[in-house]
Formats: C-alpha cells, structure tokens, sequence
C-alpha cells in the first residue's frame, strides 16, 4: 500500500469479538480504534476538523487552537505536523505525562489549565484566549464544530455496518464532546431506523474516566444532542477499571479505562437482552490503549 500522508491511513479500524464477556444468544463486538494513526478515535474527528478548515482557508494562515484532556491534542499535533498546519492545544495539567510528551514531539505549543477545573477549564481558556486574539486563532472548538460528528456520520457508522453486515442491533458508545455518539449514531440509524444508539457516560461528577463526560455537572457541548438517544447509561469509575482489567486478562485488550466504561456498557445491555430471551449484536468503541495511562515504575 502506497499513501500521499499518514492522514489517508485514518478509520477503518478493526471490529473484534468479545465472546468471553458475552451472554448466550448475543453477541459483543469492540472497535478498535487505537489502530488510528495517532492511537485513539480523535483521529477521526481532529481530521475532519482540519480538513474543513483548510478548505475554508482559516488554517494555516492562523494557528489552531482547540482545549483537550489529550487524545484529541495528539490527534491535532500529528495532523497538524503532517499537513502543514499550526497547533496551540489547551490541557488541564494533570492529563498523563505521556500525552503531553507525545503532543509537544510532534511540535504543538501546550498550555495548561487548571487541574481542579478538568476539561472544562480548559474549554472556558480556549475561550478567552480566542476571544482576546482572533486574528491569532483559529479556534477549533470540537465541543461545537459539526465537522466532529460528521466525521463519525460519514466513517465509523459505516465501517459498523459493513463490518458487521447489517447485522449490529444496539450501539453503546462513550460520551466526551458527543462527536462519536451523536454521528455514530446517526449514521447507524440513516442506515436502519432499528440499531438502538446507548449512551455511556460516569456516574460520579468527579470520576477516573479520562476523555468521558459526566453531562449534569460539565459544559454541555453543542454537538450533543440528547433527545437523538435511545437511553443512556451511568458507569462507576470502580465498575469500568475492574472491567478495563478484565479486558486485559481475559481478552488480551490492553484497553483504556473508558473503554473499560464502554464495555461494562455493552456487557449490561447484551445481559438485559439475553435475560428476556432475545439475540442481538452488540458494538461499542474502544477509544485509546491503557499504555496513555500506565505510569512508569519508580
């Protein structure tokens, strides 16, 4: 295989099966999505960003700038360094040391915000930075733009579909902006009114989850759209870890902890599912491997 950028590499990423998490009668399937080429599923959306504001011309005649508790940063840094384009990301400081490492290599500037405030400190200094220097800025905004579902509208829901045949019954998928829940799941019901969308989000305001949202006490992003789901799911941070280990164990899935979210998720629906005696294809994402968040030994 023969590629102009890496960029071309991004989404279709693998489905795998979970037989060892599966009730009987339904079936689990996870997509993988650190098989991007930035090592998470913000490729997608970071990439539909840039692209669009290249073709509007914003960038690179302005540095972007968007907040972001990491994955999304790396995804804009290499992107960035792969089509020429400028990049300012705003973090809370206490995001793993290995994504702002991996950020910076690929030349983004970093500033942080308040660590107490998590992601949505970060999005309120986006905001004043952008306010105080527009002709500096071109202010992403992934909570906002609508280049993020549609990322997600156009490519993920697609690969389910095809991956599966058709066949996927219920989409249990985590909550951070809302890109990949509300396009995922508008693209899957485009394609049959039938695939029932789950939302997954923590339990708790203050959780272990990072990149997921917990909606009654966070900015609620503009791309999220509630009323599109079909129900939505809360998630212990002790339930997803547990579970985040068990992938790695029982699985061979060196998952991240909201991927761990996401399973317990979909483990709960296919449950529900098999105790009222009905099949189903259960598919939910993996948004990261656990290695962002491993920290070395002393």
């Amino acid at each position: 295989m023969t590629i102009d950028s890496l960029a071309a590499t991004v989404g279709n990423t693998p489905l795998v099966r979970l037989r060892n998490l599966e009730p009987e009668g339904v079936e689990i399937w996870a997509k993988l999505e650190w098989f991007n080429p930035g090592g998470s599923v913000k490729d997608r959306a970071a990439l539909g960003i840039v692209r669009d504001a290249l073709d509007r011309g914003e960038v690179p005649r302005k540095t972007l700038l968007d907040s972001t508790s990491g994955n999304t940063g790396i995804a804009y840094a290499w992107i960035g360094a792969a089509l020429g384009v400028r990049v300012a990301l705003i973090m809370p400081s206490n995001v793993s040391d290995a994504r702002k490492r991996i950020a910076r290599s690929f030349g983004a500037a970093v500033i942080f915000s308040d660590p107490m405030e998590q992601s949505d400190g970060a999005i309120r200094l986006a905001r004043k930075l952008a306010q105080e220097g527009p002709e500096r800025w071109f202010y992403a905004d992934q909570y906002s733009n609508e280049a993020n579902p549609r990322a997600h509208e156009q490519g993920t829901a697609r690969e389910i579909w095809q991956q599966t045949a058709g066949r996927v019954t219920h989409a249990v998928l985590g909550i951070g902006t809302g890109g990949t829940v509300m396009g995922t799941g508008r693209g899957l019901k485009r394609l049959s009114s039938r695939v029932v969308v789950i939302a997954v989000e923590p339990a708790e305001a203050m959780h272990g989850f990072e990149g997921l949202k917990h909606m009654l006490s966070s900015i609620v992003p503009r791309i999220y759209k509630e009323a599109e789901l079909d129900r939505k799911l809360s998630i212990d941070t002790d339930a997803g870890w547990h579970m985040a280990d068990r992938l790695i164990r029982e699985e061979g899935l060196l998952a991240g902890h909201s991927a761990g979210a996401a399973a317990v998720g979909a483990v709960q629906v296919a449950c529900e599912l098999a105790a009222r005696g009905e099949k189903g294809v259960v598919v939910t994402l993996f948004p990261d491997r656990a290695d962002r968040y491993l920290v070395p030994a002393p």
